[in-house]
C-alpha cells in the first residue's frame, strides 16, 4: 500500500516538472520545432537591380527573332544565289549537264536562226505592269515609287552583269565577242518580270507568271540564235531577279505611301477623221 502511493506521487511530481518544462522552454523562446525554424531577424531582401528599369518601361515582352530562313535577306537572296550558282557551276564547259549538251539540245528543239525578237521581249513586262496601270488596276507602289525602284534595279543589274562580263571574258557560243557571261538580255527579262510580280501579287499571281514566261522566252531564245550558253542565260536570270529584290530591299519608300497620279484616263479621240487616243493625268 505505501509502495502504490509512493508510485503515484512520483508520477505526478514528473507530470508536473514536466510541464513547467515545456512552460519554460515557450517563454525562453525553445518551443516546438516548428517555431524553432523561423529566424527572429530574417535576412533583408537582396536589392532590386535598376540598371535596367529603363529599357523596357512598359513592360512589353521582347519579340523573338525570326529564324533566318524566314528573314526578308534569306527569301530575297535564296532564288538569284541558286540561279548564279548554277551558271558559275556550269560556266565554261562545266558541271554534270554541259553547255555543249545543252546547246546541241536546244538545237535539237529550235533550229538555229537570227531571229531578234528577244531584242524587243526583254520590255515586255513593262509593257504589261503599264497596261495593267492604265487599266485601273492598283499595284502595290505608287507611280512614282515604282519608277524609283526600277530605276534603281536597273542600276544594280547594268554594273553588275557588265562588271561580270569584263571579269569572265567567256567566248560567245558564235564567236563573235568574250562578253558572253551572263546573258544581260536575259537579266533584263527577268529584273521586268520580278518588278511585275512582285507589284501585282497582292491581286492576281498570273500577272507574274505571263512575265516570267515571258522572260523564259528570251533566255531561251539567246540560246537559239547562238548568243549564250544555258551557264549565261540561268545566272542572267538570278541576275534581274537579285537586282530587282535588291532594289526594294534598299527602298525606303521615300515619297510616302499615299498614291501619286491614280487618277489615269483614257479616251478615243478623233482629229478630222483621224483616229486617236487621248491620255489625261490628274495627280494628287
Amino acid at each position: 500500500m505505501l509502495r502504490s502511493s509512493t508510485l503515484l506521487l512520483r508520477r505526478a511530481v514528473a507530470r508536473r516538472l514536466c510541464i513547467l518544462a515545456l512552460a519554460l522552454g515557450v517563454g525562453l523562446g525553445f518551443g516546438p520545432a516548428a517555431h524553432a525554424q523561423v529566424p527572429l531577424n530574417p535576412a533583408a531582401p537582396a536589392p532590386t537591380d535598376t540598371t535596367r528599369k529603363y529599357e523596357n518601361p512598359g513592360g512589353v515582352p521582347a519579340p523573338t527573332k525570326k529564324p533566318f530562313f524566314k528573314s526578308k535577306a534569306f527569301k530575297a537572296l535564296a532564288v538569284p544565289t541558286l540561279l548564279i550558282g548554277y551558271g558559275a557551276y556550269t560556266f565554261n564547259g562545266g558541271g554534270f549537264y554541259t553547255n555543249q549538251e545543252a546547246r546541241r539540245d536546244i538545237h535539237r528543239l529550235f533550229p538555229r536562226n537570227d531571229t531578234r525578237i528577244a531584242d524587243y521581249l526583254i520590255f515586255a513586262p513593262y509593257l504589261e505592269l503599264g497596261a495593267v496601270a492604265l487599266a485601273g488596276v492598283q499595284s502595290r507602289n505608287d507611280r512614282v515609287n515604282v519608277l524609283l525602284v526600277i530605276a534603281k534595279s536597273e542600276a544594280i543589274m547594268l554594273g553588275s552583269t557588265f562588271l561580270v562580263k569584263a571579269i569572265s571574258k567567256e567566248e560567245r557560243p558564235d564567236g563573235s565577242d568574250n562578253l558572253s557571261f551572263p546573258s544581260g538580255h536575259t537579266a533584263q527579262a527577268f529584273l521586268a518580270a520580278s518588278i511585275v510580280h512582285t507589284e501585282l501579287r497582292d491581286k492576281s499571281q498570273w500577272y507574274g507568271v505571263g512575265a516570267y514566261a515571258l522572260a523564259t522566252s528570251v533566255g531561251v531564245l539567246r540560246m537559239v540564235v547562238d548568243k549564250h550558253w544555258q551557264s549565261d542565260v540561268v545566272a542572267g536570270a538570278g541576275f534581274g531577279i537579285l537586282s530587282a529584290h535588291l532594289g526594294y530591299l534598299t527602298h525606303r519608300n521615300r515619297w510616302g505611301r499615299k498614291p501619286i497620279g491614280r487618277d489615269v484616263g483614257v479616251m478615243p479621240t478623233f482629229f478630222g477623221s483621224t483616229p486617236g487616243l487621248t491620255l489625261t493625268w490628274r495627280p494628287k
